[in-house]
């Protein structure tokens, strides 16, 4: 549609999650109107964090060494491991500041769809970790989705012989919602994970 270098950049953005053709139009302009400096800055630091950032050696976070800050960090309880799917998923739950144990990213989820299995995740070494039996609960916080679900069922099933408590993430109804527009899965797990008020 555009001429040269302006359609590349809009194809190259087009090319990141979450962007349609749209909004990849929008941000190309975007650039373009700024100034050489702000764009040199955004250069830089897409530059330097593929130069930079690795994944943890120990548990497959984002990292600025071998090993991210979580792993690093001695007050972490190194008896619980939460599996996630995406180092994204860590900053979730980091934010509610309930979680003080270690993590492991799975680097995606089970999907034949899509052409992943279980070989294509970070799982042996998820396993590797269990191995010396330090690890008392594995809490899977995969997403609440068919791929999520599959997932932690594989690994359920994979971590069974280990004598490990595995617990699930409750899933449920949102704060604020109403119960008309809930899906029949979402309202059914609701029903599963209720809990004793104390009154």
């Amino acid at each position: 549609m555009y001429e040269g270098v302006v359609q590349d950049l809009i194809d190259e953005l087009g090319r990141l999650p979450g962007v349609g053709p749209k909004s990849a139009q929008r941000i190309a302009f975007h650039i373009l109107q700024s100034e050489p400096a702000d764009v040199k800055r955004l250069a830089h630091a897409l530059t330097e964090v593929k130069a930079k950032v690795r994944f943890c050696a120990e548990c497959g976070n984002v990292a600025q060494e071998e090993r991210c800050r979580v792993c690093l960090d001695p007050r972490r309880d190194l008896t619980v491991i939460c599996v996630v799917e995406e180092p994204k998923d860590v900053v979730a739950i980091e934010r509610t500041r309930e979680f003080r144990g270690k993590y492991h990213v799975l680097g995606g989820a089970i999907s034949p769809i899509d052409g992943v299995g279980p070989g294509d995740l970070r799982i042996r070494e998820l396993l590797a970790r269990l191995a010396d039996g330090a690890v008392t609960e594995l809490i899977l916080a995969t997403d609440p989705n068919l791929e999520g679900e599959a997932t932690a069922t594989y690994l359920a099933r994979m971590v069974g012989s280990l004598g490990l408590r595995v617990t699930r993430l409750a899933s449920g109804l949102p704060v604020g919602g109403d119960l008309e527009y809930a899906d029949e899965v979402t309202l059914g797990r609701a029903f599963e994970g209720r809990r004793l008020l104390d009154v």
